[in-house]
């Protein structure tokens, strides 16, 4: 099992270590529910540096994103970002990730921690053209500053003007007294913030200095069951739960990544996905009595016919509701559509809303 160069930190901070993804990752430090207002209140820090860097580089750089890529890649100028996923050859999806234009010619992909192998081999398969290619995971950390509070809290650190990073937009640019870091107004909370990329020999330093500019913001450091709950409640798919290699992304709801305005792994399948229509949709729902639907469950409808299975579930530590994501037939994927949830003997009625679930 892998550990990222903060682990002796969170240890030493008393964090419910487990093992996620090969990594060796904090769960939870004082426990989900505070952790999950921190963030949504005020400003918390996640170590998600179990996630994959690969740099594509030369000439042939946008060449090979754009065969691997679902979004347009073109697109992007120097300092913006974009969500993507890889396609496969069989009509379901690699991975999902985000694609950072570094530098002309020079693109910054971040992977799934459970998939960097896996897209590694996808990507060098399809590079064709030669592109340079390096995989940065095991030399770079990746820090999640999220809640409200993260750019005035984060101010002091930077001569970068926070405020002005719009959402998936970033720089390169000094951070906690360490060069050429990037700055990302990105995350998978719904709540703001920024991730930071460094290297992992300046992780702990930009840790420290983070944690004494945030101490007057509420700042704490935030476990991986806190991002699950957050991400959840934006209703942000993840990656083994919500997709995989089987699924469409027709069916997951991905079609706002998928253009076609060039050609790309698998593309004509997947203008076949969206010209004929699916045979099952990802929905999200709110129970209608105090329950919690987990991942696994079944959905049923009301005369207790088979319609699909639970993806992700939780207790919503903002509402207090049950909620959930999970894939049926079209038929039932209209909001405010009645589905049932099958929580051990009991047959328990939900609602089928749009997302996202939280609302500021």
């Amino acid at each position: 099992m892998k550990n990222t160069a903060l682990t002796a930190v969170h240890e030493a901070l008393g964090a419910k270590m487990v093992p996620f993804a090969g990594f060796n990752m904090p769960v939870q430090y004082e426990g989900v529910n505070i952790e999950h207002q921190t963030v949504r209140d005020n400003v918390g820090v996640f170590d998600v540096s179990h996630m994959g860097e690969f740099l594509i580089s030369g000439p042939e750089a946008l060449n090979l994103v754009q065969k691997v890529s679902s979004n347009d890649a073109s697109k992007l100028t120097i300092g913006r970002a974009q969500y993507a996923y890889l396609p496969n050859e069989t009509g379901g999806i690699v991975d999902d990730m985000i694609v950072y234009k570094i530098k002309e010619d020079q693109y910054l992909l971040v992977v799934n921690a459970s998939n960097i192998d896996k897209d590694w081999a996808h990507i060098t398969k399809h590079n064709t053209m030669s592109a340079d290619m390096r995989n940065l995971s095991d030399d770079y950390s990746l820090l999640a500053i999220q809640g409200p509070k993260a750019v005035e809290a984060m101010q002091s650190l930077t001569p970068v003007d926070l405020s002005t990073i719009k959402f998936y937009h970033f720089e390169v640019a000094e951070f906690a007294g360490i060069e050429n870091v990037i700055i990302s107004a990105t995350g998978y909370t719904g709540s703001g913030g920024f991730e930071i990329y460094c290297k992992n020999t300046e992780v702990e330093q930009i840790w420290e200095k983070v944690f004494e500019a945030g101490a007057d913001y509420g700042i704490k450091p935030i476990g991986l069951a806190a991002r699950d709950t957050l991400r959840l409640e934006m209703g942000y798919c993840l990656y083994g739960n919500d997709i995989d290699d089987t699924t469409s992304p027709y069916e997951a709801g991905l079609g706002w990544v998928t253009k076609f305005t060039k050609e790309f792994v698998n593309h004509e399948q997947l203008l076949e996905h969206k010209e004929k229509g699916v045979d099952r949709k990802l929905i999200a729902f709110e129970m209608d009595e105090r329950a919690i639907p987990r991942g696994g469950y079944e959905i049923k409808d009301s005369n207790q016919q088979d319609l699909g299975i639970v993806t992700s579930g939780t207790m919503s530590p903002s509402m207090g509701i049950g909620i959930g994501m999970g894939y049926v037939p079209p038929i039932f994927a209209t909001p405010g559509s009645k589905i049932h949830i099958q929580i051990r003997k009991k047959l328990v009625p939900a609602t089928v809303i749009k997302l996202p679930f939280y609302k500021k």
